[in-house]
């Protein structure tokens, strides 16, 4: 089945007249004996519709947790103390605050490179115990060569974990690759609507998932009836959202790269982005995110992100509603380029978009 037709069909009651949908499941406990006894453990049929449709599509059996960082924590959890995890040089921050920490505790020494350089990582594969791969990454829109990190010579027993959660399952699909984890924090596109906390893993191996099964149950991590409900019914139109987005992104990032107050545009679909090749490589479209610098000050990207009507000047992303913000305002992303903007394009007219922006890029000229 196509992705767009699996999404709407699967995942659904099948006994004569049941409902089209599971219902949210608001329990947290149930009826011994029976197939499930505690929700925390085995989590409930709406949960499992959901694994089943996002697992359906990477090609894999999938996981759904609480929050995308609840699936994160999950997979570094699973290294054991003196290990070396790799990262990228500059990761999703909470991300990299869950790198840092385990580090200070002394479980794990970690290594960060550039994404960028695809030989580094490969060369990292030879000693390292988890390659936590962010492709594209956030906010600077860095594409990783997936597939030669996948295919890579890998010590024994060393996992490749790819977020990418800017991506989407339809557009890259990491296990296909040769990646061990793809994760996604289903918060933003998944959901799509700005309105549930929720995180997806999913693998190919049957040791893996029941060990992150058992860290789910033990970290209380499993994700509610209702997040699981909405992630549903966001993930049945994520492919028409996506063909609208990745359309009004491709559309916006080419105006952007020649307006005259924009210094830099960050987006893996224009040939003049530092890894493009790397995307056009493997992934099937180029994604709705993107991050561009405006010329001239950090208060003037500021003042951008606070004059328009239709953008939304906010954290998060992947809705339906177009989203930006000023990145280096953000707790733990003070090193970002003060003057860059981090935007999640949604499914609005695009000249309407276009309006707003240059609107707000007249009205904070010195």
């Amino acid at each position: 089945m196509h992705p767009d037709t699996w999404l709407i069909s699967q995942g659904r009651p099948t006994e004569l007249g049941d409902p089209l949908n599971f219902q949210p499941t608001m329990a947290s406990n149930f009826r011994l004996p029976g197939e499930r006894y505690y929700n925390r453990t085995e989590g409930t049929e709406t949960a499992g519709a959901l694994e089943e449709l996002i697992g359906g599509i990477e090609g894999g059996r999938t996981l759904a947790f609480s929050t995308g960082m609840a699936a994160v924590a999950a997979v570094f959890d699973s290294l054991a103390v003196g290990s070396t995890l790799v990262i990228p040089e500059d990761p999703y921050h909470a991300t990299n605050g869950l790198a840092v920490e385990g580090e200070r505790q002394g479980r794990w020494t970690v290594r960060r490179l550039d994404l960028a350089d695809t030989d580094a990582w490969v060369a990292a594969a030879v000693d390292a115990d988890l390659l936590w791969v962010e492709t594209p990454a956030n906010p600077l829109m860095t594409v990783a060569d997936l597939p030669a990190i996948c295919s890579a010579p890998r010590k024994e027993g060393c996992l490749v974990a790819v977020d990418g959660t800017f991506a989407t399952p339809l557009v890259q699909k990491p296990l296909e690759l040769g990646a061990d984890i793809s994760m996604h924090s289903a918060t933003k596109f998944i959901g799509g609507h700005s309105d549930l906390m929720a995180g997806v893993l999913t693998v190919s191996d049957d040791v893996l998932y029941d060990d992150l099964w058992n860290r789910r149950v033990r970290l209380g991590s499993t994700i509610g009836g209702l997040e699981a409900f909405l992630a549903i019914r966001g993930a049945r139109t994520l492919p028409l959202r996506m063909e609208r987005s990745m359309e009004n992104a491709a559309i916006l990032a080419e105006r952007l790269d020649v307006h005259s107050d924009i210094a830099r545009v960050r987006y893996p679909g224009l040939p003049s982005h530092d890894t493009h090749a790397h995307a056009a490589k493997f992934m099937d479209g180029f994604g709705a995110m993107m991050s561009f610098d405006v010329v001239g000050s950090g208060e003037r990207a500021s003042a951008v992100v606070e004059h328009t009507s239709i953008v939304n000047n906010a954290t998060s992303l992947g809705g339906i509603e177009s989203t930006w913000e000023r990145r280096a305002l953000i707790p733990g992303q003070e090193t970002m380029p003060p003057t860059l903007i981090r935007f999640s394009v949604g499914c609005e007219n695009v000249d309407d978009l276009w309006a707003d922006i240059t609107a707000a890029l007249e009205a904070t000229k010195n």
